[in-house]
């Protein structure tokens, strides 16, 4: 059986892209693909891929949180991050997330071939330029600090403040999370409260700097 793999990028290109180099591998199989983190949630659940490109900034829900959800429903799944983010606050996020592997998209295809077969072995893979970077920051404790933003937030209001930077309306963040005005409001009041900040234009800043949305990648 090949190993089936589904593409998770906000980039056409980069998902065909993908798509066509991994069509030459004789064992490996694209099940499908999706441009936002909330519709590969869904993929993840319908399509059962035994492996997950996943970028991390993309819209409706990143990356790490995709991933967080995902690995919640299905331990089994392998999730190996393709991003262009090399700061090791991203790769230890994605990690804690669940995911097997990190490459950084400027790898050749073989590295990222050998990673899906990695991964497939249970073994965990990540790429040197960025392996590098980690051991550096461990030396100097720097792994326990964490990105705030994924240690004072819960999952759901780092779903809201991602929806917010993306310049979503009340209404439209309730009706994608299936929630109340109400408890909306009350995400959002506790969101200022946390982090400190009282305004939609710094939020944004700050969903931007800690990795929640990307606006413009």
């Amino acid at each position: 059986m090949p190993i089936k793999i589904l593409l998770a990028d906000d980039h056409q290109i980069v998902r065909q892209g993908l798509r066509m180099l991994l069509a030459c591998e004789p064992d490996m199989e694209v099940v499908g693909e999706s441009d936002n983190g909330r519709d590969v949630v869904k993929l993840a659940q319908e399509l059962t891929p035994d492996v997950i490109i996943m970028d991390i900034s993309m819209p409706d829900l990143n990356g790490i949180d995709a991933t967080r959800q995902i690995v919640a429903t299905d331990s089994k799944v392998k999730i190996i991050a393709l991003s262009m983010h090399s700061d090791s606050l991203f790769v230890l996020n994605m990690l804690r997330s669940g995911a097997w592997g990190y490459l950084l998209k400027d790898c050749a295809l073989e590295e990222l071939v050998k990673a899906i077969r990695t991964v497939m072995r249970e073994k965990t893979y990540i790429s040197p330029g960025v392996s590098d970077i980690l051991i550096k920051d461990f030396t100097h404790n720097l792994a326990e600090e964490s990105c705030p933003a994924y240690t004072v937030l819960t999952p759901r209001e780092r779903e809201v403040l991602q929806l917010m930077a993306e310049g979503r309306s009340t209404l439209q963040i309730a009706n994608t999370l299936c929630l109340s005005i109400k408890t909306l409001e009350t995400h959002r009041k506790q969101i200022m409260n946390t982090v400190g900040i009282h305004n939609v234009a710094e939020l944004t800043k700050y969903a931007i700097r800690h990795g929640l949305t990307s606006l413009g990648e």
